[in-house]
């Protein structure tokens, strides 16, 4: 989604968005989300102004005051944290970590098969399809992209064929090079 994304090209609009349009998207996090209850205050403050960032392909990202990058999705998709929320609240997300063998795969962009989350090295959170989940890579600390699952975990483990992951966001894509919105 990101990998040939330009902030330049890209953003056709910022807003600030009004206060019910702004808890209407608390809610909204908050039903995905519903375990980060306890820091959304922290994530979306209440009191504070909400930039919602338009983008060319009906992608709405959406900042804070201070223009930092908070959650994204495409056209009424789920929202999605960005990788910089990831690293620092790494508990957003279901985890699927991927094998040594995918890494440099999946930092060009490619989708996580089937093979890449079943093989030693590799763990898998139990999730159903079209869940977003955060993909950590063996031995590293911090996640490298954040996903969206094509097939339940029980049927990537039957299966072992395929695209198991669509990969949506990862590190040095055109999101995370993106620099704070004013």
């Amino acid at each position: 989604m990101f990998k040939k994304f330009d902030s330049k090209d890209a953003v056709s609009n910022v807003n600030n968005a009004k206060s019910s349009v702004q808890k209407g998207i608390r809610n909204a996090v908050l039903e995905q989300f519903p375990h980060i209850k306890s820091y959304i205050d922290e994530i979306l403050p209440k009191k504070e102004p909400l930039k919602v960032v338009k983008c060319h392909e009906h992608i709405e990202i959406l900042a804070n005051q201070t223009g930092d990058l908070l959650f994204f999705r495409q056209r009424d998709g789920p929202y999605c944290p960005t990788l910089r929320l990831i690293h620092k609240y790494p508990f957003l997300l279901p985890l699927m970590q991927v094998d040594k063998g995918a890494i440099r795969f999946v930092l060009s962009g490619a989708n996580i098969m089937c093979p890449g989350l079943t093989s030693p090295g590799a763990r898998m959170t139990r999730v159903d399809k079209d869940s977003v989940v955060a993909i950590m890579a063996e031995g590293k600390e911090h996640a490298l992209a954040i996903g969206l699952t094509k097939m339940a975990t029980d049927e990537i483990l039957q299966k072992n064929k395929g695209i198991g992951v669509d990969n949506i966001h990862f590190l040095n894509d055109g999101l995370w090079n993106m620099k704070s919105v004013k």
